[in-house]
């Protein structure tokens, strides 16, 4: 059946800046896609920073309150609008919908879909999904690192900072990746060498690992520390500023930050030094859709590709069932897991 009148979808709502125990299970109706979308029955969907940002109104253009967080999902199409391609029910795919895919169906532009190969899991292609988008255009398409460069990855624990780490390790460069003790080993085994992030002498033990500075620094923290991240630079080398974790629990404007940190970024990139600094955001170009979504679908499909080929190892923190999303953005806000928390149905 390609145009059911009606599918019903659990969803988690954020209803407004709570703790975690305040996200809502709720059901309702979706209503039939209409030409140009289908229904995705999610299989795997993920916590990310952003959802930990949008809890708390501090992530940089959250919708307003109540609405359905998740960034970006794997499912199997169900059905499809009037005139789509009913070749796309029962085949799965992985899509960005920003927020919206903490739900068990969610409606999506057939056109944001990108194949998951075969014999690839929802829960390891959800692994990489924003998360290798975000760390492929960074490397490849800002940084543009080459074999034998020397890069500096901070959080190298995390969600995009394991993929960070193991994509410029495929490509012959060697990480320096910041992380607490307790991840270390982990940190080790992708190929990175890891720095204690709490040690106040952190950046002078990075300088001393890479005494000549380093090609690239991947920062996602911001605040006054990124100012330290540019310093290591050496002459040709480039900063990628992601993130403003420093500020996440700050009172007041939530953009306020980010345009703080996206101004300083500008000045130093314009300034005849040598070096060049970008804040990346995942949604630039998106304004041209087409280009943007081809860009997407490519850079997803090398990723998913080396994930196939065992270059990627899936870092699966934990799977926890959709209706438990309060303990999963918790244990995620601990900061005590390594990897990607993934939330099935």
């Amino acid at each position: 059946m390609t145009n059911p009148v009606t599918t019903s979808t659990t969803e988690i709502v954020l209803p407004g800046v709570v703790d975690p125990s305040g996200l809502q299970v709720c059901a309702r109706e979706l209503p039939a896609p209409v030409a140009g979308q289908v229904v995705l029955r999610m299989e795997a969907t993920g916590v990310s920073f952003a959802e930990q940002q949008m809890r708390r109104g501090k992530y940089y253009d959250q919708p307003p309150f109540p609405f359905v967080p998740g960034y970006d999902l794997v499912g199997t199409v169900t059905a499809v609008g009037p005139g789509g391609d009913t070749d796309l029910v029962g085949r799965r795919f992985a899509a960005v919908t920003k927020i919206g895919a903490w739900a068990t169906h969610v409606l999506v532009e057939a056109a944001d879909l990108v194949p998951v190969p075969d014999g690839v899991s929802p829960a390891a292609a959800e692994t990489v999904v924003v998360n290798g988008i975000t760390a492929w255009q960074m490397l490849h398409r800002l940084a543009k690192v080459r074999s034998g460069n020397v890069v500096v990855v901070l959080g190298a624990n995390g969600g995009v900072g394991s993929t960070l780490v193991q994509l410029a390790r495929h490509a012959g460069v060697r990480v320096i990746g910041t992380a607490s003790p307790r991840h270390h080993d982990a940190v080790r085994a992708l190929g990175a060498t890891p720095v204690d992030y709490r040690e106040p002498g952190m950046y002078h033990r990075i300088r001393a690992l890479a005494p000549d500075g380093v090609d690239a620094v991947f920062d996602h923290v911001g605040g006054p520390g990124v100012e330290r991240s540019w310093q290591l630079l050496r002459r040709g080398g480039t900063l990628v500023s992601y993130g403003t974790a420093a500020t996440k629990d700050e009172e007041g404007n939530s953009r306020l930050p980010v345009l703080k940190l996206f101004a300083q970024l500008k000045l130093w990139h314009t300034l005849p030094n040598h070096r060049s600094a970008y804040f990346y955001n995942f949604w630039a170009g998106h304004r041209n859709l087409a280009a943007f979504r081809r860009n997407l679908a490519e850079d997803l499909t090398q990723v998913f590709r080396l994930l196939t080929d065992g270059v990627l190892d899936p870092q699966i923190a934990a799977e926890i069932p959709l209706a438990e999303a309060a303990s999963a953005l918790t244990l995620a806000e601990s900061r005590t897991v390594a990897g990607k928390i993934i939330l099935v149905p």
